[in-house]
Order: C-alpha cells, then sequence, then structure tokens
C-alpha cells in the first residue's frame, strides 16, 4: 500500500488564564481573527461569523473563518478565561508563529498545542 501524500495541517491552540476583557468581547475576537490571517500569509473567504450560544458557564462567543485553504474557528470560555482556536489549512502554516501570537493577543498565561499532519 502506497503512503498518500498529507492534505494539510491542523493546529488545535488551547489557551488558560486569558485576560476576561478579551475572551469576553466579540469585537477583540473578530480582530484577533483578522490579525491572524495576515500573519499566517492566509486569504480569509468571506467575512468572519461570529455568535453568542449556550447555557449556563458554556455560554460565550464562538467564531468561524473560512479561508482559501480550509478554515480558522474559535471558541471563547468566559467563564475560566480559555479560548480553543482550531487552524486547519492544506497550504503549510507557521504553528508556532500561530501559538505565540494567539497567546500574546489573549494574554494567556499557559498554553498548549497540537499540530497533525492530515
Amino acid at each position: 500500500m502506497s503512503k498518500l501524500q498529507s492534505w494539510g495541517k491542523s493546529a488545535s491552540i488551547d489557551l488558560y488564564g486569558c485576560n476576561h476583557g478579551i475572551v469576553s468581547s466579540d469585537k477583540s475576537i473578530k480582530d484577533f481573527i483578522s490579525k491572524l490571517i495576515p500573519l499566517l500569509k492566509m486569504k480569509a473567504h468571506g467575512e468572519t461569523i461570529i455568535d453568542r450560544f449556550g447555557v449556563g458557564k458554556l455560554e460565550g462567543w464562538s467564531a468561524m473563518q473560512f479561508i482559501e485553504t480550509s478554515s480558522i474557528t474559535v471558541h471563547a470560555d468566559e467563564v475560566d478565561n480559555r479560548c480553543f482556536i482550531d487552524i486547519f489549512s492544506c497550504k503549510d502554516f507557521d504553528a508556532d508563529k500561530a501559538e505565540k501570537f494567539s497567546k500574546t493577543f489573549f494574554g494567556s498565561l499557559r498554553t498548549k498545542m497540537v499540530v497533525l499532519e492530515r
């Protein structure tokens, strides 16, 4: 059986101890996405979709941005000041740069990242 070529890269970035004012702001989350895209040399496809939903402590902002090579999603946990970011692209990107930028933007105290070739 032949080995298949990688289709793309997926980076899951978990941020802990974030700035509450940022994870609870739809404008800040949209600003994050708009700055992350050029940093990773990607191109947005359409507008950022952002909505606040959930019940009780699960209520919060979630956002999705299609990019020409796939998508970026962000889920914010306002109760515990965490943020969960997923970047998938069939075009290569610098996941370490994305993690560092995310940590700085959200004022995170700690991060965890998992990168998969898909």
